[in-house]
């Protein structure tokens, strides 16, 4: 856990990882409603999803606290895997808690054998394109108005790709 403490920011809450199962539904339906989508999901969707054997699912907690303060879901097919949704609750943001969780995934994700990994990003979300970028995700294409927006708007996804293998 020592490469966990040297990728925090100082003054960051001590953090550590796992898997995630269907008790922490609830949790990860209300960090998804902190994400900024435009329809967050409900605890039934995200039990489905944590329950599917295709999905895997990982969280990271601050401190102490039995639950977690963010998560990311990833669905496998053959050797590849999509990142389906990363989240951070607000009030660690910025914290590196998300650089933590998502090296902790991909490195799960390379044991289980998985070659790919592909995610979509609003375009603009500069926070999370630079984290993508940092950990080696580059940009493969675009999906022009893709997202719908809370306001009525619709945002591009840029679409990226890490080789693990």
């Amino acid at each position: 856990m020592d490469w966990l403490r040297k990728l925090l920011k100082p003054g960051a809450s001590p953090a550590r990882t796992g898997m995630l199962d269907v008790r922490f539904a609830r949790h990860v339906a209300a960090l998804h409603h902190q994400g900024g989508f435009a329809r967050g999901w409900e605890p039934g969707e995200c039990a489905a999803l944590i329950a599917d054997p295709a999905v895997v699912t990982d969280g990271i907690f601050a401190g102490t606290d039995p639950h977690p303060c963010g998560f990311v879901l990833s669905r496998k097919a053959a050797d590849e895997a999509e990142i389906l949704s990363v989240v951070i609750a607000r009030a660690h943001r910025r914290e590196g808690l998300g650089r933590i969780l998502l090296g902790a995934h991909l490195n799960q994700l390379a044991r289980a054998g998985i070659r790919h990994v592909y995610l979509e990003v609003e375009d603009g979300n500069r926070p999370a394109e630079q984290l993508y970028r940092s950990l080696g995700f580059r940009e493969v294409g675009r999906r022009q108005s893709y997202y719908a927006k809370s306001d009525g708007s619709r945002a591009s996804a840029v679409t990226m790709r890490l080789d693990l293998a």
